[in-house]
């Protein structure tokens, strides 16, 4: 039977149109559980009601005629219940409404489930007997299995279905929104584009050769063109994007070169294989490699290879497929955005991103937040195929995406953009003010750093400091664990840069989600396992290196600041310190010799685990300042993955727990007068800003394309009315209730074209 479900639940997503897919269901689904009739309606929420769109047993003429409202009959009490119902007489059940049209009359056996797709009911599926019986306990389980399986492929065939009235014939019947994660900020009108498919090297069909040097001649002749492609899309971006940033290609580089893939390709062609069969091993291997690796950003680095092995795939078959036409306003759409795809369109015609999979640390959403194009990612709810040659509205903030738009709600769009533009002019030019409130209260607005040197040195200028420098990015770029003296010229270049204001380095955080490749390891549950501080207590060696690089590089300097992750017991801050204060006094004697001075760093953790929120008071005996990491707090505090699209809605930085959390430590703090900043996004959103300088937060760490709106919002509100907005947040028992008084908030402090940027 499982195979039975199997193949009803495939001719879903093997129909392009939903009214024939259901209508294939209906057919199997009778045939499966030897029933009389079997029929699915789906939900118009428009009209409040379910309209008949399949089945095998009633009228086919009353197909897309017969109505159910949503309070009518049986199948409307189904929806109302969100439960299956199995009655052994439906006829003469008092929910029973009679529909001449379907010509039911005949029977009487019902049993019905509804179908719902994250928490929605989008409609019902039910079979029929003639015969007067209960349907057995196995056949309600199979239909509601059955129910279960097919919630998001309808959810799929409903937006195909969508995409498809809303443009094909020119008439548009209605719309339907699709949403995914963004990737970029900002707002676009465009024209979906999807680039003519290349040769794939997953395709290809493995054969053996024993011309060892001609395979092997043939490979770097590949790789040699190759190579120069990719120098060519290096230098169309470099003139859009930061120069590190453009930097990116030279991980294609450091691939092709032949003691990286190169050496393996060639000892595959050795043992017997031809070129393309031995690169196609060799990718497959190491895609493999990175897309199991659990943290994000390394398993977008095997969409990488595989993009490098298509392309050097391309030249070995000498594929010379035509370049679609590129739009004037082109929104690139596609499974998997890579960084070669988006140097390969001009800058002047990509106005936004739309992709199936990807998160916000592909290379692709580097480069798009770097040449300030919006993005959209894991739009999951069709195939992004739908969308070539559909105009298209692209939310960057919210994620959602708008097809074929009404005309009325592409001029508001539009409208929006142009305010957007208008609003970024008058937000930038108060860049290098001063943070103080109307009443005289300043905010110290500090950068998080680490990912795009360039990029962060813009803001350089306008920061009171570093207030959180990532110093696994660094190790995440190597094949190994960087020497001392590796580090010490990268954690100097920073503390020099930034010599007058605290700089604050984080120890190594890799696990959970940022795992090393050179150091491997599987966990079922990475997020609550070996990371953070844990894995840097348990390789003291590791850990010792890097505090001697840092103590090293601040020599003749007093500004650096060493943060402890993922800390969640005073232990392991005792254990820390102790290795601390053994590097230190190393690295004193040997500056002592050399003539330098160095002095004791300020040791401060990272407040992100709950069980820390009752440990504040012993904390605080033993370091010299907090640093709340507000994004993993509320992942911990909610017990929800942020990267997994099934649960991502239930991750809210103003759920009631998470704000009165932070008001805590606020508090607290101020009682144990411990210095106590705010790393995360909700330091960056105009209405967590207001919440946060209210509870007492007077120091921000933000990215610093944040850092102008924060300043922005700082400025115009005073402490007293800010005070007043959170105490009346605080009182609130939803997030969405306490987000929508914040934005209501910000209109009336004549702060509304900011609402947009901070959903």
């Amino acid at each position: 039977m499982l195979s039975t479900l199997r193949q009803i639940v495939e001719e879903i997503g093997h129909i392009p149109v939903l009214e024939e897919a259901l209508q294939r269901v209906s057919e199997l689904l009778k045939e499966a559980m030897r029933v009389d009739c079997c029929t699915i309606y789906l939900a118009d929420t428009e009209n409040q009601c379910f309209v008949l769109v399949a089945t095998e047993g009633l009228a086919k003429e009353a197909i897309g005629v017969t109505r159910i409202g949503f309070s009518e009959g049986i199948i409307g009490w189904i929806g109302q219940r969100e439960e299956p119902i199995n009655i052994a007489d439906a006829q003469s059940h008092p929910r029973f409404k009679h529909y001449p049209d379907v010509k039911e009359e005949s029977y009487h056996a019902f049993l019905g489930t509804p179908i719902i797709h994250q928490r929605k009911v989008l409609g019902v599926i039910s079979v029929q007997q003639k015969s007067r019986r209960r349907f057995a306990e196995e056949e309600e389980s199979l239909l509601i299995t059955l129910a279960a399986q097919m919630a998001l492929e309808v959810a799929n065939a409903e937006a195909r279905g969508a995409v498809k009235l809303s443009g094909s014939d020119g008439i548009q019947l209605w719309q339907k929104a699709l949403y995914g994660r963004p990737g970029s900020s900002g707002l676009a009108v465009g024209v979906g584009f999807q680039p003519n498919k290349k040769a794939r090297l997953s395709d290809y069909i493995a054969a053996r050769s024993q011309k060892v040097n001609q395979e092997i001649s043939q490979y770097r002749r590949a790789v040699k063109r190759t190579k120069a492609d990719i120098r060519k899309l290096t230098n169309q971006v470099a003139e859009n994007v930061p120069k590190d940033v453009a930097n990116i290609f030279q991980t294609y580089d450091f691939l092709l070169d032949a003691a990286s893939l190169g050496k393996e390709v060639e000892e595959k062609i050795r043992a017997g294989w031809n070129a393309a069969t031995s690169l196609k091993q060799v990718v497959g291997n190491y895609a493999r490699q990175f897309s199991q690796m659990q943290d994000s950003y390394m398993q977008e680095r095997a969409v990488d290879v595989v993009d490098l092995g298509d392309r050097v795939f391309g030249h070995l078959v000498n594929d010379k497929r035509r370049v679609a036409e590129i739009p004037a306003k082109a929104i690139l759409v596609a499974e998997e955005i890579t960084a070669t795809m988006l140097a390969e369109i001009p800058a002047k015609k990509l106005k936004g991103i739309i992709a199936m999979r990807g998160s916000v640390n592909s290379h692709a959403a580097i480069l798009a937040r770097a040449m300030g194009i919006p993005a959209v990612l894991g739009v999951t709810e069709l195939h992004v195929s739908h969308l070539a040659g559909k105009e298209l509205l692209l939310d960057g903030y919210s994620g959602e995406i708008t097809v074929a738009p009404e005309m009325q709600k592409r001029i508001s769009f539009e409208a929006l953009i142009k305010e957007e533009k208008e609003l970024n002019k008058l937000v930038s030019a108060e860049l290098e003010q001063e943070a103080v409130t109307l009443d005289g209260q300043h905010i110290g607005l500090f950068l998080n750093v680490g990912l795009s040197q360039e990029l962060e040195e813009k803001f350089s200028a306008d920061a009171d400091g570093v207030g959180l420098y990532r110093t696994e990015i660094p190790f995440m770029s190597h094949d190994r664990f960087p020497g001392e003296e590796e580090q010490r010229v990268l954690y100097r270049s920073l503390l020099q840069k930034y010599h007058d204001r605290a700089v604050t380095m984080r120890t190594l955080d890799v696990g959970g989600d940022k795992p090393l490749p050179y150091f491997p390891f599987q966990e079922e549950n990475p997020f609550l396992g070996w990371r953070g501080i844990r894995m840097t207590l348990d390789h003291p060696e590791i850990f010792l290196v890097q505090v001697r690089a840092m103590i090293k590089a601040s020599a003749g300097l007093h500004n650096l600041q060493i943060m402890l992750p993922m800390i969640t017991s005073v232990e392991e801050v005792k254990e820390a310190k102790r290795l601390i204060r053994q590097a230190f006094y190393e690295v004193r004697e040997e500056a002592n010799r050399e003539g330098e001075e160095v002095h004791k760093p300020r040791v401060g953790v990272m407040l992100e685990v709950p069980s820390v929120l009752w440990q504040l008071e012993e904390l605080a005996s033993l370091v010299d300042f907090f640093s709340v990491g507000s994004n993993d707090l509320t992942q911990y505090l909610l017990a929800v993955d942020r990267n997994n699209p099934r649960v991502s809605e239930l991750y809210q930085s103003y759920h009631p727990a998470v704000l009165r959390a932070l008001n805590h430590i606020a508090q607290v703090s101020k009682r144990l007068d411990v210095p106590v900043t705010v790393c995360g996004e909700l330091a960056a959103e105009p209405a967590g800003v207001m919440l946060l300088v209210a509870m007492g937060y007077n120091k921000l760490s933000i990215n610093g394309y944040s850092m102008a709106r924060v300043k922005w919002v700082i400025r115009r509100q005073s402490q007293e009315k800010m005070q007043a907005v959170l105490h009346k947040a605080l009182l609130m028992s939803e997030a969405s209730e306490i987000r929508d008084f914040l934005n209501m908030e910000l209109e009336y402090l004549g702060l509304g074209g900011l609402v947009r940027a901070g959903k």
